[in-house]
């Protein structure tokens, strides 16, 4: 079935053999015989004709990878946003106006009913996911934002703390913290209070233990044996993925019936998403397994699919130890890699969160949000698909469930799996792990 492209097997193609006796090959050509030169020039231009003839794998190009209608899994949260920004749709979040709301004299709010609001997680996450807030602070809160435990020594006016958090975009119109009031979160009369509460806070805070100050918390160390099938169940899927390669299809045919040594797949996930010409975008492993199984033995491995995740998981498995060595700067692939990279700026959902408001380290990246630790986007795709055991009892993913996870959770409408804002971002992401050793399929909460 599979087609890969891999430098080790271009080896492969044999030079044409020259009858012995017919040659005196020394360094630098001394000696050549005429029929042995003309032999040479022979076996050169066979073996530049095999390569310009290799055809290219077969793919069916028509039609989405993903099962159509494409639905949002059954066990994620069923809300859509639609005023608010996708990846595909960059203008749907109104504007901020650049204006504060006029705020006259002192704010008279309630700082218990504030506290509360500030504490409750049900309204977003809210605060001290990001910051710590004073000695009432609650066990692990986070750093992403400052420290807001005496902020209210800080001389801020009241009508700053308001604007800070009805829309910080008046302020500072990169910042990463949502626009609680503009996008719905807080009504005007709940955030007095938040500012009433604010303003009381003038004392360090006092933590419990060191698991409750987020600058001295130990970061996670993931020192599991990812490959150990009793520490990773996602192991037991190399196996399942290997039997459906060896499966035939309704066509007769398997992909060990073109592919029947699988080692010649070692190099070739960790190269991919790969431009193709034929469709004007990038492939994934992913997308690849279904269009090139379609055409070739007939199954319909659809993205994201048992069958899809464990030929991926296998596939992904035989270049285990290789570097991440994706193409980021041929004429084709550098426009995905910039789209990526605006994508990753892109502020979507009704957080107005971008991936880098979250994994950039100069803002949320290597930082807690309350009890979770949130890496920088540097090293995140050397070890997909993965355990995620997050959910439940667990599932294996694949990197474009968790591109989508990271939109639901930001409150922005996600896409499906296949479309070229995904292929994009996971170049982007890709490229920021280049050279970095895969191993997978991993575990991570």
């Amino acid at each position: 079935m599979m087609h890969p492209i891999n430098v080790a097997e271009k080896s492969d193609v044999g030079f044409a053999r020259i009858p012995e006796g017919e040659t005196d090959v020394r360094p630098g050509f001394v000696g050549f015989t005429t029929r042995g030169f003309l032999a040479a020039v022979i076996c050169v231009a066979t073996l530049a004709a095999a390569s310009a003839q290799t055809p290219p794998a077969p793919i069916v190009v028509d039609g989405p990878a993903h099962q159509a209608p494409w639905v949002r899994y059954r066990d994620w949260s069923q809300t859509t946003w639609p005023t608010y920004n996708t990846l595909s749709e960059r203008t749907r979040t109104p504007v901020a106006t650049g204006k504060p709301i006029d705020i006259v004299g002192e704010i008279a709010g309630d700082p218990k009913k504030g506290q509360d609001l500030a504490f409750a997680r049900s309204r977003g996450g809210g605060c001290l996911a990001c910051h710590v807030m004073g000695p009432a602070s609650q066990e692990t809160p986070g750093n992403a934002g400052p420290d807001l435990s005496e902020i209210g020594s800080a001389g801020r006016p009241d009508s700053y703390l308001y604007n800070y958090i009805h829309d910080p975009r008046h302020l500072n119109a990169a910042s990463s913290m949502p626009p609680w009031g503009a996008h719905g979160f807080y009504n005007d009369e709940e955030i007095r209070h938040m500012v009433a509460f604010l303003k009381t806070l003038k004392t360090p805070a006092r933590f419990r233990s060191a698991l409750d100050d987020p600058e001295k918390r130990p970061k996670p160390v993931e020192d599991r044996d990812a490959l150990d099938p009793f520490v990773n169940p996602a192991v037991d899927r190399i196996d399942a993925g290997r039997a459906l390669f060896a499966k035939a299809g309704p066509g007769g045919k398997s992909c060990v019936s073109c592919h029947a040594d699988e080692k010649k797949f070692a190099g070739w996930a960790v190269t991919m998403p790969r431009w193709e010409p034929r469709m004007k975008k990038m492939l994934g492993v992913e997308e690849f397994i279904f269009r090139h199984a379609s055409a070739t033995t007939g199954e319909d491995y659809r993205m994201q699919s048992t069958g899809n995740t464990d030929l991926s998981v296998f596939l992904h498995s035989l270049s285990n130890g290789l570097p991440i060595n994706v193409d980021i700067s041929s004429a084709d692939a550098k426009p995905v890699y910039d789209l990526g990279k605006t994508l990753f700026e892109t502020k979507i959902g009704q957080f107005n969160f971008s991936c880098g408001d979250c994994h950039d380290p100069n803002r949320g990246g290597n930082k807690w949000l309350r009890g979770q630790f949130v890496g920088e986007s540097k090293g995140q795709l050397d070890h997909f698909p993965l355990w995620r055991t997050s959910r439940g009892a667990g599932q294996v993913w694949d990197v474009r469930k968790r591109l989508q996870w990271c939109n639901v959770q930001v409150r922005a409408d996600v896409l499906p799996p296949d479309v070229p804002e995904y292929d994009a971002l996971e170049l982007y992401l890709k490229a920021q792990s280049q050279g970095y050793k895969l191993t997978a399929p991993n575990i991570r909460h």
